[in-house]
C-alpha cells in the first residue's frame, strides 16, 4: 500500500507542475504603420517594424492560439496592418489554412486592420 501512495503522489506532483514542462512559443510581429505614424506604431518593437517576442505555451495548438490574440489592433490609425508567425520549441505554427500569417484566421481582421484616416 505503500508503494501506492507514493506512485500515486509522484503521478499528482507530475501533473500539477505541466507548467514547468511548457515550451516556448516565439511570436514575430510586423507592423505596417499607417502613413506618418512609423514611430508610434513601431514602439511596441523598440522602434523597428518587425520583432519577436517570447513567451510560454504547453502545446503548438496553445502558441497558435495565442499569435492569433496578438493581431488585436485597437490603434486603428496607427497601424494599419500587422503579420504575425509564431514557432513553438523552434518549429513553426501554421495558421489553419497551413499558411504562416495567424492574422489571416483573426476574426476581427477586417473590423481592425487597413482603417488609417477613417
Amino acid at each position: 500500500m505503500k508503494n501506492i501512495s507514493l506512485s500515486l503522489g509522484s503521478i499528482v506532483f507530475v501533473f500539477s507542475c505541466a507548467s514547468v514542462f511548457a515550451g516556448t512559443c516565439d511570436i514575430n510581429y510586423t507592423r505596417t504603420a499607417c502613413p506618418g505614424k512609423e514611430a508610434i506604431s513601431f514602439k511596441k518593437c523598440d522602434g523597428k517594424a518587425s520583432c519577436v517576442k517570447t513567451g510560454a505555451a504547453d502545446t503548438a495548438e496553445a502558441c497558435r492560439v495565442k499569435a492569433v490574440a496578438a493581431c488585436a489592433n485597437d490603434r486603428l490609425d496607427i497601424t494599419k496592418s500587422k503579420v504575425i508567425t509564431a514557432t513553438f520549441n523552434g518549429k513553426s505554427v501554421t495558421n489553419k489554412a497551413g499558411g504562416a500569417d495567424h492574422c489571416a484566421d483573426y476574426a476581427e481582421r477586417a473590423v481592425e486592420f487597413d482603417k488609417c484616416g477613417m
